[in-house]
């Protein structure tokens, strides 16, 4: 987006993104530290957030799991509520508050709070097991719990004998009087997010305010360049373009402990004054109900989701026309899908992206036209962010040439929540994060992931890390040696398959095991026993590459 490559190979920089970046233009950029950001951006996460505040009465959120049903809440009354909240709260600037909600209107507001209050917020996987959430709430060692009825009983049965605020309750009184916190510097902690990592356990990705802030007007800067291309194209003022756009919805499908659900799902559509309809889990037909009930413009989802919504489509005989945006990742988009999806919503823009929770969302994107040019890519480098191929020996790669993508950018976490050793494993000195990812770049600057490093698998948009689940099902007694891994399904992208080495197990045994107590979308979609040790590489660690290529024949006997 930042650069583009005529039919020469020469790159040019788009006249758009020249117009909309220039200095005094909304989105100008500078660099500090030798990071580009955008020079009009405040400190505080918190100062950006107030802006929203404009929005008055223009419904946030649509909530349908209130204790009355639907609840709507208008801009006025999210603020009004978040700062009853603050009061509450009783914390200091850099204070840890842990966030244990499934998605709903007491999250936002949560979130909202602490960040108000100078707290950082971090962001509990609601879908984990007990042990996973009270693992996980040791491990930051938080000044507060912010919480649902649920979770607040499992921490507590859990044993966790801190501070925690049930939001799903009435609150005790009018709370205390605060004085007002000083911003927050640019690098100071704003938001930490759990990876399990490759190790098995969890590790906190320490986002910054200046990150989260520039992945957000990152996202606000795309959105603006397609809307002056638009207006471009049909020769008219971007003003004009604006008038006639519906009003943005955004139907919120991923979990707000995502940083795809925090940033793109929540945060984002909040400084544009959009609306905000939430759902607890994925249900393609409430799904497609709420697009239409709602009106709903922008939807952000994985190809496993667009499927099912498709076929409740077809069958309810639903008029999406609504969706004027629609992002999807996690793996190409198959053509017969593509197409379903144009007749099914004939204005929407489509477009892929690619990022992580450690570069506080996406990285690179294609929308529109860009995307449908290279449909099998993750799009192209955004405009804040610096990116190289790099081969094993520390080489950068030529054009179409793979290794491991590594990216420096003032999006960039500061470091793993007290992991010192994981943290100068991922990121260099000189600030460049090694993703894990196996990519190229080719001539026109797309980029296209090819494996991953990192053994992990991603199964319907929800990231599993193999060793997880391995050091999960190395606890059962039986079990002498195991291996997960992917296997490649139409439907949910990768499935995660195991294969055991054990005496007087059955495959339903080994499934409740993993679902008592990892998150049910880790247990394995199908378990194979092998009858002896596992396959060895020259290093003597298990060969997945062996297995793999063993499945068909284990899948077959059981």
């Amino acid at each position: 987006m930042l650069n583009q490559c005529d039919g020469a190979g020469v790159a040019t920089v788009d006249p758009v993104f020249a117009e909309v970046t220039a200095a005094g233009a909304p989105f100008e950029i500078g660099e500090r530290d030798g990071l580009r950001i955008f020079v009009n951006a405040p400190s505080d996460l918190g100062q950006l957030l107030e802006t929203a505040r404009r929005f008055g009465d223009q419904t946030m959120i649509v909530d349908f799991e209130g204790p009355e049903g639907e609840r709507r809440l208008s801009y006025a009354e999210v603020c009004a509520w978040r700062d009853r909240l603050v009061r509450h709260l009783g914390i200091r600037r850099g204070d840890r508050v842990a966030i244990a909600m499934r998605n709903r209107a007491e999250w936002m507001v949560a979130f909202l709070a602490v960040i108000k209050a100078g707290g950082v917020a971090a962001v509990l996987n609601s879908r984990g097991s007990a042990a996973e959430i009270a693992d996980t709430i040791d491990y930051i060692d938080p000044a507060l719990v912010l919480a649902d009825g649920e979770r607040a009983t499992a921490i507590r049965d859990g044993g966790y004998c801190g501070r925690i605020l049930n939001l799903t309750a009435p609150l005790d009184g009018e709370g205390a009087e605060s004085e007002p916190v000083a911003p927050a510097a640019p690098d100071d902690a704003c938001a930490i997010l759990f990876t399990s990592g490759t190790t098995g356990r969890c590790k906190g990705a320490v986002l910054s305010h200046r990150g989260l802030i520039t992945g957000l007007l990152g996202t606000q800067l795309t959105g603006s360049m397609v809307l002056h291309n638009m207006a471009r194209q049909y020769g008219i003022s971007v003003e004009t373009m604006m008038q006639q756009a519906p009003p943005q919805a955004i139907l919120l499908v991923y979990p707000l402990f995502h940083i795809s659900g925090l940033g793109s799902g929540f945060l984002a559509p909040m400084l544009s004054g959009g609306k905000i309809v939430t759902m607890r889990r994925w249900d393609a037909a409430e799904a497609v109900r709420l697009i239409v009930k709602e009106q709903v413009t922008q939807l952000s989802t994985v190809p496993t989701m667009l499927w099912d919504m498709v076929h409740k489509a077809r069958l309810a005989d639903a008029d999406l026309g609504s969706l004027r945006n629609i992002g999807s990742g996690g793996q190409a988009l198959p053509l017969n899908l593509l197409e379903e999806v144009h007749r099914l919503c004939p204005h929407a823009l489509l477009g892929t992206g690619y990022g992580m929770t450690e570069t506080s969302g996406a990285i690179a994107q294609a929308v529109g036209d860009d995307f449908l040019q290279a449909r099998a890519s993750a799009g192209r480098v955004l405009p804040l962010v610096d990116m190289r191929i790099v081969r094993p020996d520390g080489g950068l790669c030529a054009a179409g040439e793979s290794g491991e993508i590594t990216v420096r950018s003032a999006m960039v976490m500061s470091g793993y929540w007290n992991r010192p050793e994981e943290t100068a494993a991922a990121l260099t000195p000189d600030g460049w994060l090694r993703t894990g990812d196996i990519g190229f770049q080719d001539e026109r600057g797309y980029i296209t992931i090819v494996d991953r490093s990192k053994d992990m698998v991603i199964s319907g948009g929800e990231n599993i890390y193999c060793a997880e689940v391995e050091r999960v099902l190395s606890e059962l007694p039986q079990v002498r040696e195991c291996a997960t891994f992917g296997v490649a399904d139409d439907r949910l992208g990768e499935l995660l398959v195991a294969v055991i080495d054990a005496d007087g197990l059955d495959a339903e045994t080994v499934c409740e095991w993993v679902a008592g107590r990892l998150a049910r979308y880790k247990v394995p979609a199908h378990v194979a026993f092998s009858a002896g040790p596992l396959p060895r590489n020259h290093s003597q660690k298990i060969d997945k590459i062996a297995l793999r290529a063993l499945w068909p024949q284990l899948a077959a006997q059981g």
